[in-house]
């Protein structure tokens, strides 16, 4: 029991020093000061007086040493930090998490999904829809879906990730415009579903892959940005149908584990539902196969994973 609460403690404390490295003094209300300053963003001292509480405390907490925050500590941590919306909210869920009053479940490793779910998916057609785990790994998608995001499915059933896809993928590169916006936010939806649990196996591999071959991940990863998805606009430049802008919604999927469906569409009559309605009859696949039921790799995968050796919308 100690170590798990050594280890949430210090997600929590690697959470505040990534968001104290992101706040300049003069947004703070602080002079800058002469000279070079050796730390991003706020020094320890400087957070800890803005917050109101000791420096000793909060090298604590940083450390990973001091577990229990009250809820007024950690609003005054928010409030010094300029957290707002998701930010903010992961605050107080990293702190309930450090001190054991709260505790989140883990994803399903299960990733079938339901037929209700699947039925879900033809039924929306033409509309392109498809559903993501928790981690945004792809389970299912309806014809439009699947051609939606091309290339992905000449990978192995196990490695159709988005968040990978975005950047591995060399489609996936110039699939998405903006696409440095695009994965900003994948990375920080990726952050916030992995703050309840950080060892997940899943979630390891997925991370420590994309550490290793993408220094934009990686770069992204380290910044502890969040976000939760939960709709929104999309411009692409499909290689098939063309440029398209698309509105998505996401449903969370109950009693799946995070499963979540996202599905897009486009304004009647215009020249984004133009695009989009032809990703119904292009001619992506030559042998298509039943939904939620992905065909054998036809491309090269992508090279394995690293073993884990340690621990890390679409």
């Amino acid at each position: 029991m100690a170590a798990a609460a050594d280890t949430r403690g210090t997600e929590l404390g690697r959470y505040l020093k990534a968001r104290r490295a992101q706040v300049r003094p003069e947004e703070a209300g602080l002079p800058a000061g002469a000279g070079v300053r050796r730390t991003p963003g706020l020094r320890r001292e400087e957070l800890a007086v803005l917050a109101g509480v000791s420096v000793d405390y909060y090298i604590r907490l940083e450390r990973g040493r001091e577990t229990n925050p009250s809820p007024a500590v950690v609003d005054a941590l928010g409030r010094a930090l300029r957290l707002r919306g998701d930010a903010y909210e992961r605050l107080h869920e990293l702190a309930e998490l450090a001190s054991g009053r709260f505790s989140e479940l883990s994803a399903c490793s299960d990733h079938t999904v339901r037929d209700s779910v699947l039925r879900m998916l033809e039924s929306v057609r033409p509309l392109p829809a498809y559903v993501v785990s928790r981690y945004n790994r792809v389970l299912a998608a309806n014809p439009p879906g699947r051609r939606l995001l091309p290339g992905l499915w000449d990978w192995p059933e196990d490695q159709r990730n988005l968040t990978r896809y975005l950047f591995l993928h060399p489609l996936g590169r110039t699939l998405y415009e903006p696409w440095a916006e695009t994965v900003a936010l994948s990375v920080a939806h990726l952050r916030k579903v992995a703050g309840a649990d950080p060892d997940d196996p899943e979630l390891t591999v997925l991370v420590g892959e994309l550490v290793l071959k993408s220094p934009e991940f990686a770069r992204l990863w380290e910044r502890y940005d969040v976000c939760e998805r939960g709709g929104g606009q999309k411009s692409f430049q499909h290689p098939k149908v063309g440029p398209m802008t698309l509105t998505y919604e996401v449903m969370q999927l109950a009693r799946t584990g995070g499963q979540r469906m996202v599905v897009y569409q486009a304004a009647p009559g215009t020249p984004d539902e133009e695009a989009m309605l032809r990703l119904e009859s292009v001619d992506a696949h030559p042998q298509p196969t039943p939904v939620g039921h992905p065909e054998p790799a036809a491309g090269p995968a992508p090279a394995a994973a690293p073993a884990r050796t340690h621990a890390p919308v679409g």
